[in-house]
């Protein structure tokens, strides 16, 4: 299995004075990546995973709590930023060992489904692109087989 996260909630774009990739998570978006964390770590391998980040801000701050819970570090790749291409993205999980993570946006990675859908790949549940959803994709070698979406955590106020 890998798993592909939209990053969680950030400031407001418009609101934020400054470059955008320093556009930091909003504190709800902060307890989404905690609660993120809770749900992933189990199911990721400490020894061998890989958690591969947008470079923008609010995507490797998505990753840091998962990452300090299995003892690993957050990579960055530039195919996962903000207004890339999917093709290189598609390149990318082919190459990752067994229960990796990536975090990118809400432009990447529906068009990453969509690619995925016209190659073939069985849907089991109804898309979800909501900040800090989770797509969970079933791979046999590079081919990926099945995609379950799943909604972002349940957080408090």
């Amino acid at each position: 299995m890998l798993y592909v996260v939209r990053h969680a909630k950030a400031g407001s774009r418009h609101d934020f004075k400054g470059d955008d990739r320093l556009r930091p998570l909003s504190g709800s978006g902060k307890r989404q990546s905690e609660a993120l964390a809770t749900c992933l770590a189990p199911l990721v391998s400490p020894d061998s995973a890989r958690l591969i980040s947008s470079p923008f801000l609010r995507c490797i701050q998505t990753l840091r709590p998962l990452a300090k819970a299995i003892g690993a570090s957050v990579e960055t790749d530039e195919c996962l930023a903000e207004g890339h291409g999917f093709l290189d993205v598609l390149d990318l999980l082919t190459t990752l060992p067994d229960t990796s993570v990536i975090c990118s946006h809400g432009d990447v990675i529906p068009d990453i489904i969509g690619a995925l859908e016209r190659r073939g790949c069985e849907f089991l549940s109804p898309p979800d692109f909501r900040k800090a959803s989770v797509w969970a994709l079933d791979h046999e070698g590079s081919e990926i087989r099945r995609a379950d979406s799943w909604p972002p955590p349940v957080i408090g106020p």
